[in-house]
């Protein structure tokens, strides 16, 4: 489903990633692993089309996202690509629901539409009774879960998370983990998933090892 070949990235005489190949497959729960600085973060930012690599090649389901202008990344970004990072980067002022939807809206869904695939995803994790609740009223466990269900808002092909759980504690942390293998099973959602969590990479279908912008091992 994703194929990434020969991906250089550097930041001015800082050479962070050296030459990647990168194959995964459709329902696949893929972890990265290794020590900071690994280049582990800027694999994952490339692989969502949020930087440009240097050099090299991915494509998505087919399409060439490297090839793509910056308006046609954008949407695709927003269609085929779901992201949760460490810190949900929830909006303060908005409900559980509302911030579930942004995606959809940004994409051209309805309001009606949205609120409605929003209410199932978010009933779906938990969260029926805290559909109105706005982030200072949510625990972190529910906050990563609403970022989670703004993920998948959209019907992405693949998940990306950046340390899901490194801002969790470790019973939150495993309810996460099993969260995205109960979506894995559900909707053969695909997950690639940067993680220092020894238990979470271990639950993994395959990990992928960094050290000093390469994958050694896999």
């Amino acid at each position: 489903m994703i194929t990434a070949r020969q991906i250089f990235k550097s930041y001015g005489q800082l050479s962070v990633l050296k030459g990647i190949d990168l194959d995964i497959r459709k329902g696949e729960i893929i972890s990265i692993v290794g020590a900071s600085g690994a280049g582990k973060t800027t694999l994952l930012q490339i692989i969502g089309t949020l930087e440009r690599a240097d050099k090299g090649s991915i494509a998505i389901e087919g399409t060439q996202v490297h090839l793509l202008a910056d308006k046609k990344l954008a949407q695709f970004r927003n269609r085929k690509i779901g992201f949760v990072f460490q810190f949900h980067h929830l909006l303060p002022e908005f409900s559980a629901l509302e911030n579930t939807c942004i995606p959809a809206y940004i994409g051209g869904s309805g309001k009606k539409e949205a609120e409605s695939k929003a209410t199932d995803i978010l009933n779906y994790l938990g969260l029926a009774d805290r559909l109105h609740h706005k982030p200072a009223a949510l625990s972190g466990g529910e906050l990563q879960r609403v970022a989670v269900a703004r993920a998948l808002i959209n019907s992405p092909s693949v998940i990306l998370a950046d340390e899901p759980s490194g801002n969790l504690d470790s019973q939150n942390a495993k309810e996460l983990h099993q969260l995205f293998f109960d979506l894995r099973d559900q909707y053969e959602q695909t997950f690639i998933i940067v993680t220092h969590n020894t238990e979470l990479a271990g639950m993994s279908d395959r990990q992928l090892l960094m050290r000093d912008g390469i994958i050694i091992e896999s």
